[in-house]
């Protein structure tokens, strides 16, 4: 039998399996039973994904929780584009929304502490990419995305839209100032 004439016999399932074809397809075979396996291994030893949550809500319920804490935590304003940039206390929810083109408001976190950020859209979905931690989580109307996140480098983060919601997608950036913490 060869590769470049056809088969003399049409129906290919009745023609033996050549030596080096059955190796390749043992070899396959293996490769996916190991990978199989090894993808629950990886999710549950592998730290590569974030344990999230998702809970229904409406954008004015989460609009308004969000309003909440900018009322009673907002420090300063970003004089460039007048955003609030919010301080809340350790171990606190922490409430992030997106809406064209922006994420709303900046947030100050203390390295080393640990947080519940709560993330939700308010008109499109969106995709959630803290850079350069490399979270990355699709942020859907209708729900609210709930991630714990430990900062562990101090510095300035770069939250960035990576699922095409429009017009300004290449404007919708946010920030996270990760500072030490007593700050």
């Amino acid at each position: 039998m060869s590769a470049i004439q056809p088969p003399a016999e049409l129906v290919w399932w009745k023609q033996p399996l050549d030596k080096v074809e059955g190796t390749w397809i043992g070899i396959a075979l293996v490769w996916s039973l190991i990978m199989f396996f090894m993808m629950p291994f990886w999710h549950v030893y592998g730290k590569q994904n974030l344990s999230s949550e998702a809970y229904r809500t409406t954008p004015q319920a989460y609009m308004a929780k969000t309003q909440a804490m900018v009322d009673q935590y907002t420090i300063r304003t970003e004089t460039s584009a007048q955003l609030p940039v919010v301080r809340p206390p350790p171990g606190s929810d922490v409430y992030l929304l997106g809406r064209l083109w922006q994420w709303w408001p900046l947030l100050e976190l203390e390295k080393g502490q640990t947080y519940r950020l709560h993330i939700s859209s308010m008109d499109w979905n969106h995709g959630f990419s803290l850079q350069p931690v490399n979270i990355n989580t699709q942020i859907i109307p209708g729900y609210e995305m709930v991630l714990t996140v430990t900062p562990d480098t101090s510095g300035e983060q770069t939250i960035i839209c990576n699922e095409f919601c429009g017009i300004g997608h290449h404007t919708m950036l946010g920030k996270i100032y990760v500072t030490e913490g007593g700050r």
